[in-house]
Order: C-alpha cells, then sequence, then structure tokens
C-alpha cells in the first residue's frame, strides 16, 4: 500500500503549549524535558502524550516524543494534534522529517516560533497510514531502546567494578594487604597516588576554520556529538594535512574540558576531534579503559576546579591537581581483563543502534512521501532488527 497524502501547514496540523521555567538536574516521578531531551524529574506535570520541540540555543528544532505524563521547560514548545485525525505519534516523527531547526531565526542564538513554525508545509496521509507508518518507524524505536537498555547496564556494571576496585578497594586479595596513609586517605599498601597529568598525555582538538568545513571528509566531533553519542548533521573536513594525532576511533577517550565538562568513551566511529576536547592517550603500562574509568570518578574534582561564569572550563594545571589511586600493574590488568570485552560489547551495539537509526531515518521521508510500500518496509524492519556478534 503507498501512501497518498495532502500538502497541509503546520498550523492547521498541531496546537502549540508553551514550555516553563524548571531547575535541572532535579528528581521526582515526572521527567523533565529540555530543548536536548530529559534534564531530569520533577513530582509535577504539566502535559501528556505531547511532542518536545526544542526552542532556543544550540539544540532548537530537536523533537522528543513522550507518551506519559511530562514537564516542558522554558526552552521548548509543545505540540499536539490539532485534531482526531492527527495521530500523536506519526506527529513526532512527521517533526522529525521536518527538520526544524531550519527554521530558526535569532541573532544572538537559535531560536524557533510558532508564529513560523505554523507555516511551515507538511504531507499528511490518512490517519489509518499515519498509524502504520507510525508503528513501523516505532518498532525500530523498540529495537534501538532495547539495545540502549543493554548499553546502560554494561556501563552500570563496568563503573560498579572500578567503583568496588579502586575506591572501595575490594578487590580480590584486598584481605591480606594492609593499609598505609596517603593524600587521598588510607589506600592498599603498594599502591600509588598519582596526579592525572602522569597517568596520560592529553592532545587538545584541532581549531577547523570555516573554510574547512563541508559535507564530505571525515565528521569533525564536538561536544554535542559526545552527548548525543552519535554523529548526524555535522561538518566535516574539507582540507587535507590534519595530523594523525587529531583522528578519533571507536574506544578512545575523549576529555572535554569546556562546558560540558565529562569523559567520554567514544563509539560513534572515524572522526576529527575539534577543540575544546582532549583525546587521552596514556603512558606505558596503562590502559584506556583504566583511564577511562578513573577520570569519570574524578570529574565532580574536576568541576570544582572550573572556571567561568556562563561557559565553565578547566585548565591544563588541573590536570595536576586532580588526583588519584593506581593500583600495581598485576591488579590492573586483571580489571581490564574484565572490563574491556564489555567496552567492546558497548560499540557493538552502539553500532547496531546507529545502523537502526539510519535506516529509520532513511526510511521516514520515503514512507511520507509515498515512495515506499508499507508492506516492504514492515520486511526491512525485520530484517534490520537482527543484531550480529561481534
Amino acid at each position: 500500500m503507498a501512501v497518498t497524502a495532502r500538502a497541509m501547514q503546520l498550523g492547521n496540523v498541531i496546537r502549540f503549549g508553551n514550555g516553563k521555567a524548571i531547575k535541572p538536574g532535579g528528581e521526582g516521578c515526572f521527567p523533565v524535558y529540555g530543548s536536548n531531551g530529559i534534564i531530569g524529574g520533577c513530582d509535577e506535570f504539566r502535559y501528556e502524550n505531547g511532542v518536545i520541540i526544542g526552542r532556543v540555543g544550540a539544540y532548537c528544532g530537536s523533537v522528543a516524543y513522550c507518551p506519559d505524563k511530562f514537564w516542558a521547560s522554558d526552552n521548548t514548545l509543545v505540540a499536539f494534534p490539532a485534531s482526531d485525525e492527527i495521530d500523536t505519534k506519526f506527529l513526532f516523527f512527521l517533526l522529525t522529517d521536518a527538520k526544524l531547526s531550519r527554521y530558526a531565526g535569532g541573532a544572538a542564538q537559535p531560536l524557533v516560533t510558532q508564529t513560523v513554525l505554523k507555516q511551515v508545509e507538511v504531507s499528511v496521509p490518512p490517519l489509518p497510514v499515519q498509524r502504520r507508518i507510525a508503528g513501523i518507524l516505532s518498532a525500530y524505536d523498540g529495537l534501538m531502546e532495547n539495545s540502549q537498555r543493554r548499553i546502560r547496564i554494561l556501563e552500570a556494571m563496568a563503573r560498579a567494578l572500578y567503583r568496588e576496585w579502586f575506591v572501595h578497594f575490594r578487590f580480590p586479595g584486598h584481605e591480606k594487604l594492609p593499609r598505609v596513609a596517603s593524600p587521598l586517605g588510607d589506600i592498599p599498601k603498594g599502591w600509588e597516588v598519582k596526579p592525572f597529568s602522569a597517568l596520560a598525555s592529553y592532545v587538545n582538538g584541532y581549531p577547523f576554520k570555516p573554510a574547512q568545513l563541508g559535507t564530505e571528509g571525515k565528521p569533525i566531533i564536538k561536544i554535542k556529538e559526545l552527548k548525543a553519542g552519535i554523529v548526524a548533521d555535522t561538518p566535516r573536513n574539507l582540507g587535507d594535512g590534519i595530523p594523525e594525532k587529531y583522528n578519533i576511533r571507536d574506544g578512545d577517550v575523549l576529555f572535554s574540558w569546556s562546558a560540558d565538562l565529562d569523559t567520554y568513551l567514544w563509539m560513534g566511529g572515524e572522526g576529527l576531534l575539534n577543540q575544546h576536547l582532549f583525546t587521552v592517550l596514556p603512558f606505558d603500562g596503562l590502559s584506556l579503559a583504566f583511564c577511562f574509568h578513573a577520570l569519570k570518578e574524578a570529574m565532580p574534582r574536576f568541576r570544582a576546579l572550573s572556571l567561568g561564569a556562563t561557559m565553565h572550563h578547566i585548565k591544563r594545571a588541573a590536570l595536576d591537581q586532580v588526583f588519584t589511586v593506581v593500583a600495581p600493574a598485576a591488579t590492573r590488568k586483571r580489571f581490564e581483563v574484565l572490563v574491556e570485552p564489555m567496552h567492546q560489547q558497548l560499540i557493538t551495539l552502539t553500532k547496531h543502534v546507529t545502523n537502526l537509526r539510519r535506516t529509520r531515518d532513511l526510511l521516514l521521508p520515503r514512507l511520507l512521501a509515498g515512495q515506499v510500500e508499507l508492506d516492504g518496509a514492515e520486511t526491512i524492519r525485520q530484517t534490520s532488527g537482527r543484531l550480529k556478534p561481534a
């Protein structure tokens, strides 16, 4: 069955609600959505079963869907069907395909408004077709969520193992080692306290110029891509001669020293490192897995040394001021044998999610335009859902 649709303006398809200011990072049973997804929780809700649109800032025009009760911040707009002839989940996919960031204005920072969005033209098929399309595309989201759930479990397992061994010192054989005093408190005898500058070198990203940016070549990885874990609509390098040290690959550890202040295990494929990010290169005898978890554990201490009122950053001197406990090589090796397979599985699962997302995003405009038969799209979905082992 092919899609038959009619052209409509968004003002006739959706009705808008406004977000309301709330402090991010809170707790509660209802999710709080900002311009880039969930930013916390709260004990109250304002809306239910709606589409959240990023209204202002770097993520303006981004789209999220919540079928349950939620709070939307003042950095968002909320969209609902204007009539019973529009399916809410289909509306989410429709707005995703519309790429609303294209309609952003504003001098100081990007901004989308209801007035502008209401004039955007879209193609809307009959309700039964909407539901069929939404069902096919939602199946991809379900498969992605299953893999993302496994990713979260693996991340939690690796993090818990690091804390058990290197924070609480409950590693195999810990009962036989006495404790000795150190600047970080009592630690097992034979262990050392070192600044992070002694664990690795930290290569800052390349200062790309506008003339070097385009749509071909390796993607330039910025903080936005780190937070999302994927590369999408990202400027790419047009120039040649970028030194090898700025190339990043799956499994690399990246340290965001500005704005975000966090540490990431990169799993988004080959790319080039932008400014405000370090690539972490462990010294001899240390592994990326150990350095990653040590940095992750120490991030609160790095953030405490950050400078700047609106755009937080740290100086390289912080790498000399923040310390961690380093176990003997034999203990670290036992840890790495357990954790590195988890990291490899994280990369495999992330690739699976990326492939599912890419297939869904390729199908989305074709389904809406009637270029793909719905029965054929369902067959593609069933094939894409099979995860191949690494």
